[in-house]
């Protein structure tokens, strides 16, 4: 085995919460290592929203990114089930916030590079493109190998490597998931009409359809969320064909669909970890929570995790403490763990309610709805919560 290399800080996982973690904690004085295979180029996009967006702000990123992104100016949610209770279209405007936006819609691969780039340049950080094939977690440090062989210590570990999460199962932490009947495609589409910066969540009984702006106006991504037989039958149509099935399923919102480039297939799986903090570990990302397509909510809440994650490194660093000691555990979870049960148990508990058969659920969605359409209070504190507020 090869001499290994020593670092307060280990990130393992290369996807943008994992990325913005170890960027955070070594500019917040901590010698950082980002342990990542090279991943495969992503298509998808992500809806960021405003606190998101004021993270990467905060850390100089945003410049960029805005030049190639789209705002999110309104977010309507429309009943498209075939239910005898349905519920009534709203739409929430973050004009309400004095918002210029709730948030703004990115290529990932444009989040991914800028994060790259400053990581890069970042003194304090190492990047490590091999992937972990095993996390020891001791008394003193975690002992991280890689499939070269090499050896990375640390004294605190950042799991950001996803729902198979390898460091997270080393530090003995659980993420119990309960798959859903259901699969999610993932695709962009040009239409017709201009989306005005609208995005729009359309409920069916087998899960929403949402279409998010891109720049142009006449190109949105697209999650459409599905039964798992049928995601395989949609996926082996032409593309005119499949453009024809989601401009059906769409109402003819945006005009004709066309899909541009391929069809991503992700069956969904719903949980959050019973610990997010054992071991000198702490789970960031989907290593530590996994959401149901609804409201944008899963990569938004790796953000924050990830924020948390470099302010309990700082904290540690400010008082001459161990950055992987039990303060530091203790405060990332104290931090983080309402907002990720709360959010969690929230798209869930919508998602289900789509998904049930019981007319007494749909009435009880529809009547939620309703309040929020009419009670601009209750509106205004629910658009503030899903743009990232106090849990």
């Amino acid at each position: 085995m090869k001499d290994a290399m020593t670092a307060d800080v280990a990130v393992v996982g290369g996807g943008p919460a994992g990325l913005l973690a170890a960027l955070l904690c070594a500019r917040a004085g901590a010698s950082t290592a980002l342990i990542a295979a090279p991943l495969p180029s992503d298509a998808r996009t992500t809806a960021l929203l405003d606190r998101s967006v004021a993270a990467l702000r905060d850390a100089g990123l945003w410049e960029p990114l805005a030049a190639v992104a789209a705002p999110l100016r309104k977010l309507r949610v429309i009943d498209g089930g075939r239910r005898l209770v349905r519920a009534p279209e709203v739409l929430f405007d973050a004009a309400e916030l004095n918002l210029d936006a709730f948030g703004w819609n990115v290529p990932n691969v444009a989040l991914a590079a800028a994060l790259r780039e400053a990581l890069a340049a970042e003194p304090n950080a190492t990047l490590i493109d091999a992937a972990a094939v095993a996390s020891r977690p001791g008394e003193d440090d975690v002992e991280i190998e890689l499939a070269d062989g090499r050896v990375v210590r640390a004294a605190l570990a950042i799991a950001a490597d996803g729902k198979r999460s390898l460091m997270r199962e080393a530090a003995g932490l659980a993420l119990p998931l309960t798959p859903r009947p259901q699969t999610a495609l993932a695709f962009t589409a040009d239409h017709e009409r201009d989306h005005g910066g609208v995005s729009t969540e359309i409920h069916f009984e087998e899960g929403p359809f949402t279409l998010v702006p891109m720049p142009g106006g006449v190109r949105s991504s697209v999650v459409w969320v599905v039964r798992p037989a049928e995601a395989g039958d949609l996926q082996a149509l032409s593309p005119e064909a499949f453009g024809e099935a989601a401009t059906h399923r769409a109402g003819r919102l945006l005009g004709a669909m066309s899909p541009v480039g391929r069809v991503g297939a992700f069956p969904i799986a719903v949980g959050a970890a019973t610990r997010l903090a054992a071991r000198r570990t702490l789970l960031v990302g989907e290593a530590g929570h996994a959401l149901p397509p609804i409201g944008a909510q899963g990569l938004n809440l790796g953000v924050r995790d990830a924020v948390s994650a470099a302010d309990q490194v700082r904290r540690a660093i400010a008082a001459g403490r161990d950055v992987g000691g039990l303060p530091t555990l203790a405060g990332y979870m104290r931090d983080r763990a309402a907002d990720v049960w709360s959010r969690t148990l929230a798209t869930e508990g919508l998602n289900r309610t789509l998904t049930s058969a019981h007319p007494s659920l749909h009435a009880l969605r529809g009547a939620g709805l309703a309040a929020l359409q009419a009670i601009g209070p209750l509106r205004r504190f629910v658009m503030r919560q899903g743009i990232g507020g106090a849990a």
